[in-house]
């Protein structure tokens, strides 16, 4: 089994939805983990170890943190996995370098990907993990399905990503992710565009129970989920059997 496939000289361009994702990504790449910090009261690093620890990759395994924007999941993971190898992908040139630039980010393998089409063999890896990935993706399915692949047998997926909130306190979290996101995109980081953009795909995405049905479609079992965050986040674990 390889490590990875063959490389072009450069990734194919993004779709329509991932040039625009892309765009916004490199844009806000020096505020992106203050603003994280402020939108989740603080929540953010905590839910990223969190997904880290439910990976449980084994001594001397290899994790894939896909989408791994400043790198918060992979530093985790290398924190409670020292002993295994973890590489971490992104379509952000900026988010890469940013991530590279943290404490002990040296001992990761950063690298430039694409979601749909990762550069790596067939059940190479022991754990996948991404956070807001998906609602930034055309086909959900397809970048699913290209992790199962990558994973090995008895490998898990957990997955952090937005969803939107339901039940009793539906309208007014909604009103207030409406008006928060794009406000504190403004005040913190002076670019109300780009957080306007995330405050929809925040409210835009899909319920947990549309995710775990895509997971059970591309193969996956053993799937798992908890909102949290007044039901405004997810984090989804699933395993290849």
């Amino acid at each position: 089994m390889t490590e990875e496939r063959a490389q072009m000289p450069s990734p194919d361009p993004p779709s329509s939805k991932g040039q625009e994702a892309q765009r916004t990504f490199n844009k806000i790449t020096d505020y992106y983990d203050l603003m994280n910090r402020l939108m989740t009261l603080g929540r953010h690093a905590v839910w990223c170890r969190d997904v880290a620890a439910r990976t449980r990759v084994p001594s001397g395994g290899r994790m894939l943190d896909v989408a791994t924007g400043t790198g918060v999941i992979a530093l985790a993971a290398l924190k409670k996995y020292p002993n295994s190898t973890i590489h971490a992908v992104d379509f952000s040139d900026r988010m890469l370098t940013e991530a590279a630039s943290k404490p002990g980010a040296s001992a990761i393998r950063w690298q430039h990907a694409d979601a749909n089409d990762l550069p790596f063999g067939d059940e190479f890896f022991d754990a996948v993990t991404h956070g807001y990935l998906l609602r930034n993706v055309d086909d959900v399915e397809r970048v699913l399905a290209e992790q199962y692949r990558v994973l090995k047998r008895g490998g898990r997926v957990v997955i952090l990503e937005t969803c939107p909130p339901q039940g009793l306190l539906r309208y007014p979290v909604t009103l207030g992710v409406r008006v928060l996101i794009p406000l504190l995109g403004q005040v913190v980081a002076r670019d109300r565009e780009s957080y306007a953009y995330l405050q929809k795909s925040t409210l835009g995405f899909m319920t947990p129970e549309e995710v775990v049905a895509i997971l059970r479609r591309v193969g996956f079992a053993s799937i798992a989920w908890k909102k949290k965050f007044f039901g405004t986040h997810m984090i989804i674990s699933a395993e290849k059997q």
